[in-house]
């Protein structure tokens, strides 16, 4: 009743018609305005308004309390978030759960058996030869499921001669090891059981289950004396908490807010291992050393490979979009030969040069990209180290050539960076936000890699990190389809390192993702990982001889 009266009595202060009707309309405004504010999901309506007008990125400081995972609002799955969970369904099919109750019952190299089909005395060059597997447990018995992690490689050490060999798995407990014979002379085979397939299933359901196996800690300027404050990719606290995120991306990064200090003195990073583990104590007798890559082939004898006549040669030049097989190439005398396209010898300073006048070349990506811009000026002698003041051996580093016009830059990724050196986040982006900065044109080239860092975090951070590098990709070419981008995959590392963390198993199931998302994109790839197992370099930084193929593989990409 009261409300009635309050109406007319309002209303009586307004005789005009039309505006009784202009006063119900602001009215009926200020009461839906009121009502979406007061609805229990408000924070949606606020994070769709900020979506659409929000012109910053990443480095937006707000102040908040508890938030369990990164910005993840109640609203229908986006097109990534769908893309995301169609990536996982694919993975979770290819790494199912496996029983375990003891290492007996597991994948053993010593009691399972392979077989070269169709053997002979000698082989032609770029024959194949097929070996199959039986795979058996420690107690003999056959195995009838797959998915063991397994690594395949020919070699030849006079010849420092190497490539990779395709395993393909039946899913019963055989598996059919392919290799190219891609050279004369006496070869030897290998096959190393790297983790047998209860491994594999306790690091995929260990890697998905947690954020905090790494320790983030943040210091903060505050006059001379800095402070330092816990900070993660997720945070389980009610405290007061700074947030830096990038909206559109929906990547994050938290950090504990110290009192009386703003989140916009946050300046360096550094991380530690936490100690947390989530594969099961009896689990762990799976990744002891004598059980990780295990060899299955050392009692097979060197076949021997002949010349058999004149060998095709490759015509096709190599060239962005084109489709990388597996294996991509092999090496001989250390030198990298591309099975898929025709190299250009580029060993002379001068030919270097030309190629690289007026180019402008940004690397994104973590420190083994970093050994790019370390190596070139050994081989180009006129790029000169161009000092941008960073500090460490993660602040943005610059080579030029101020005659030829010639800038290379390399910058690392953003969060997760895991290092106990300090390093800066002062100008920190993540890949796509650096894509969107750069013009581009037919003479500015981009390579990224990524993955290392993110092996000890939960695959759905890596894979939206790869879906978005991949969009920005697309708005790059929508402005500037002349402009080259490089994939650098992943390289393989050392077998001994801290498996649940950073087992090459991770690496592996993140290249797969690679080739996937970016399959449909006129982009060049340099594929580290079959470089590194020909090679058997098993070192997160390869040795020089390595890099140099790299770059040589990126420069016939360019030239």
């Amino acid at each position: 009743m009261m409300e009635k009266t309050f109406i007319h009595r309002l209303l009586a202060l307004f005789p005009n018609a039309i505006a009784h009707k202009l006063l119900l309309m602001w009215m009926f405004i200020l009461a839906f305005w009121v009502i979406s504010f007061s609805l229990k999901d408000h924070t949606k309506f606020l994070f769709s308004l900020r979506n659409s007008i929000s012109l910053n990125h990443w480095n937006i400081f707000r102040n908040s309390t508890y938030l369990e995972a990164p910005p993840n609002p109640e609203i229908s799955p986006t097109e990534t978030e769908l893309r995301i969970q169609r990536i996982m369904e694919k993975l979770d099919q290819l790494v199912p759960p496996r029983p375990f109750t003891n290492v007996s019952s597991t994948t053993s190299a010593t009691h399972s058996r392979a077989t070269v089909l169709s053997p002979r005395d000698t082989y032609c060059r770029g024959d194949r030869l097929d070996v199959l597997l039986e795979m058996r447990d420690h107690l003999g018995r056959r195995k009838e499921y797959g998915g063991d992690f397994l690594r395949a490689r020919i070699f030849s050490p006079g010849l420092k001669a190497g490539a990779s060999g395709k395993v393909t798995d039946f899913s019963n407990g055989t598996y059919l090891v392919s290799f190219t014979l891609f050279w004369e002379g006496q070869v030897s085979l290998s096959v190393l059981l790297i983790h047998p397939s209860e491994g594999v299933s306790a690091l995929w359901r260990a890697r998905n289950q947690g954020y905090d196996r790494v320790n983030f800690t943040g210091q903060f300027a505050n006059g001379p004396s800095p402070v330092f404050s816990k900070c993660g990719l997720t945070l389980h606290t009610s405290a007061e908490l700074c947030e830096y995120l990038d909206d559109r991306d929906q990547e994050a990064f938290y950090c504990l807010k110290p009192p009386r200090v703003p989140c916009e003195a946050l300046t360096h990073v550094t991380t530690r291992s936490a100690n947390i583990s989530y594969i099961r104590q009896k689990e762990w007798a799976l990744f002891h050393r004598s059980n990780v890559g295990v060899e299955m082939m050392k009692n097979f004898a060197s076949i021997k490979v002949l010349a058999c006549g004149k060998s095709k040669n490759i015509e096709a030049k190599c060239r962005l979009g084109m489709k990388s097989p597996f294996p991509s190439g092999y090496t001989v005398k250390r030198k990298w030969i591309a099975a898929f396209c025709k190299q250009i010898e580029l060993n002379e300073t001068k030919t270097i040069n030309d190629c690289l006048k007026r180019k402008l070349i940004y690397l994104m990506g973590d420190s083994t990209l970093r050994q790019w811009i370390q190596y070139l000026p050994k081989m180009v002698k006129t790029l000169k180290d161009f000092d941008l003041h960073g500090v460490g051996p993660f602040k943005t580093h610059m080579l030029l050539d101020a005659e030829r016009h010639t800038l290379i830059q390399w910058k690392k990724h953003g969060h997760p960076f895991v290092t106990q050196s300090l390093f800066s986040v002062k100008d920190d982006n993540y890949i796509p936000r650096e894509i969107d900065r750069i013009a581009g044109d037919k003479d500015t080239a981009i390579v990224i890699t990524l993955g290392q860092h993110l092996r000890p975090f939960p695959i759905k951070i890596f894979i939206r990190r790869a879906i978005n590098v991949q969009k920005a990709i697309e708005r790059l070419f929508l402005r500037s389809p002349e402009t080259k981008v490089i994939l650098k995959t992943e390289n393989t590392r050392r077998m001994f390192d801290n498996a649940e963390m950073f087992s090459d198993f991770h690496g592996y199931i993140q290249n797969l993702i690679m080739r996937d998302i970016f399959m449909d994109l006129n982009v060049g790839i340099i594929d580290a990982w079959d470089m590194t197992i020909a090679d058997s370099t098993n070192n997160i930084h390869p040795p020089d001889y390595v890099i140099e193929n790299q770059i040589n593989m990126f420069l016939n990409y360019i030239c």
